[in-house]
């Protein structure tokens, strides 16, 4: 699990820092966040005191309402040891009482000009994607007209060969030899690089090549969603392959099911172009155009004809 601390948001967010600054080394255990209510009058038996707080003007207008001792009992019972941080949206005037609560115990108590739905929303996203599920695939994702492609297959069998056919036809490496996968929300696969093998590509028999200094910036992204799995294996001749598209295999990732095609390598087949055209083809199924379910219906409409002629030619016999 990833490791996330006060400061991150800090330097991510360009929050201000109002008090609590020895806190700033304090780690997250969870990505949920907490706007604390009910506990303002008092009721503090709920009170999730590990998630990031969020006080915004709502909160705020009723605390100014309590008397002096009522504020210093609940800025004291909201900064626990371990409370990560307490967030205050809008820029607005924090009252002394809670600056003091949070410099005693060290809760770093932060300040954001925009509004509370916009702070709430952008933490919450950073503090998921953060969080989320994650696993390393061996393959090469490339993105191919906005769809992304995850080769896998065993070493060897030309999956870094047909990436770099794939770069030179136009489309971009977002990663080779080892993906990274990370679950956002739960039907979402982002895959990335590992910083040390970024934009790299590894050829048998000529090296490492870097991808983004030989066809520029626009031949390599970062990360991207993965949509597709295509699995390369040497041509079996006892096998059965699918010839006509009607069979739907996935493969599960981490929790995510996502689309599987398994393509047979072997010498005269031009892997680069086939791949090519499964990731045009699957766009063309999420926009409703299936080839396979149009050749089914075609030929069944063919056989009922032939049926019905052949019927109508035996009872006129």
């Amino acid at each position: 699990m990833a490791k996330v601390q006060t400061k991150d948001l800090l330097e991510q967010f360009k929050l201000e820092l109002i008090a609590g600054k020895n806190g700033l080394d304090r780690e997250f255990i969870m990505s949920d966040i907490s706007r604390p209510g009910i506990e303002l009058t008092g009721y503090f038996r709920y009170y999730p005191k590990a998630r990031l707080q969020v006080l915004g003007k709502t909160e705020l207008s009723y605390f100014n309402e309590l008397s002096s001792d009522e504020k210093r009992d609940r800025s004291q019972r909201l900064c626990t040891d371990v409370t990560p941080c307490i967030v205050v949206t809008r820029g607005m005037e924090i009252p002394e009482e809670l600056k003091q609560a949070c410099e005693a115990s060290h809760v770093p108590l932060l300040r954001s000009p925009y509004k509370t739905t916009r702070v709430v929303s952008r933490l919450t996203n950073f503090l998921e994607a953060r969080f989320a599920p994650s696993t390393a695939m061996h393959g090469v994702l490339v993105d191919i007209h906005g769809v992304g492609i995850l080769i896998t297959g065993q070493s060897g069998v030309g999956k870094s060969e047909t990436a770099l056919e794939l770069v030179k036809r136009g489309h971009r490496l977002v990663a080779d030899d080892s993906v990274e996968i990370h679950q956002e929300d739960y039907d979402r696969l982002i895959g990335s690089s590992p910083e040390l093998i970024e934009h790299l590509l590894e050829i048998r028999g000529l090296g490492i090549i870097n991808v983004m200094t030989l066809f520029g910036a626009s031949a390599v992204r970062s990360h991207k969603k993965i949509d597709f799995v295509i699995n390369l294996e040497n041509w079996n001749e006892k096998k059965q392959y699918d010839r006509i598209g009607m069979d739907e295999e996935t493969i599960r990732i981490i929790d995510v099911d996502v689309p599987k095609a398994t393509l047979p390598v072997r010498p005269g087949r031009n892997l680069a172009v086939i791949i090519e055209v499964a990731a045009m083809n699957f766009r063309l199924k999420r926009l409703g155009v299936n080839a396979a379910e149009e050749f089914s219906a075609r030929l069944t409409k063919m056989i009922n004809q032939e049926e019905a002629n052949l019927n109508s030619s035996v009872d006129y016999d």
